[in-house]
């Protein structure tokens, strides 16, 4: 399936740090410009900080690790201003040097792993998920609507694996068959993708729903091309209701002791 959000990557814009960079030399980016009558005009340079998303998500985009030249070329920046970034980046810990590759560091995953796109939402997708690949073999994705894309908050990969691989974080557009199930309402069963995306992936995907009928995601199973789609689509079915079910059920979330944690 083709995962595309239908974007260009995230391009640099001419920055004030000496070298057409992201950002990464200081206050450049933030000087006042004025226009031919003397007017103040806004500055068009990317900031420190969006250029330290647009490098991390270049990190993301270029699989495990990445060199300076690469990063370089995905955001369109000077290699310069990327290595001071990342610099900044490592010392803080959003980035893991490895000789002179880089990847994403566990500072990062940290803050990502706190993210709950609806209370509980997660933990009690865990156990159907898995159970849904036990029992058909497909490589499963729970996704949420953010930004006009499904964005998958929880992934178990299967018999797509590597063709289509999945994981935490990975974007669909929302003309798949996940999209449509998280954009309106369902009059019952699964929503059907016999190819219609991608070659040689077919999927069903359901709206999973708050007790009270609120859709707050979408549960996706993905099989080679060739498989019957109607038993999947009633087995996920039955795991987007288990988890509607859990969430039904989840009272306050219990937390270890400060004193357990190291924070």
């Amino acid at each position: 399936m083709d995962t595309g959000t239908g974007r260009e990557p995230h391009r640099a814009g001419p920055g004030g740090t000496g070298d057409g960079g992201i950002g990464a030399g200081g206050g450049g980016d933030g000087a006042a410009r004025t226009d031919a009558g003397g007017a103040a005009v806004p500055a068009r340079g990317r900031g420190v900080l969006e250029g330290a998303f647009a490098l991390l998500d270049a990190l993301r985009r270029s699989g495990d690790e990445a060199g300076v030249t690469e990063l370089a070329l995905l955001c369109g920046v000077p290699k310069g201003s990327v290595h001071r970034l990342l610099d900044q980046l490592v010392t803080l810990g959003a980035v893991e040097r490895r000789g002179n590759r880089y990847r994403v560091g566990p500072q990062l995953y940290r803050l990502g792993q706190s993210w709950e796109p609806h209370p509980g939402l997660r933990p009690a997708a865990r156990l159907p998920l898995q159970r849904l690949r036990a029992a058909t073999g497909a490589s499963v994705v729970l996704t949420v609507l953010r930004e006009d894309m499904a964005i998958t908050v929880g992934s178990v990969p299967g018999d797509l694996e590597p063709l289509l691989p999945v994981r935490d974080g990975i974007a669909f557009r929302l003309d798949t068959a996940a999209g449509k199930a998280l954009r309106g309402p369902l009059r019952g069963g699964a929503v059907l993708d016999r190819e219609d995306v991608m070659d040689g992936v077919c999927c069903a995907a359901v709206p999973v729903r708050t007790p009270d009928g609120r859709t707050v995601a979408a549960l996706a199973g993905l099989v080679p091309a060739g498989r019957p789609l109607d038993g999947l689509a009633r087995a996920v079915a039955e795991a987007g209701a288990a988890i509607t079910r859990t969430l039904g059920r989840s009272g306050p979330r219990r937390t270890l002791p400060h004193a357990a944690l190291v924070l």
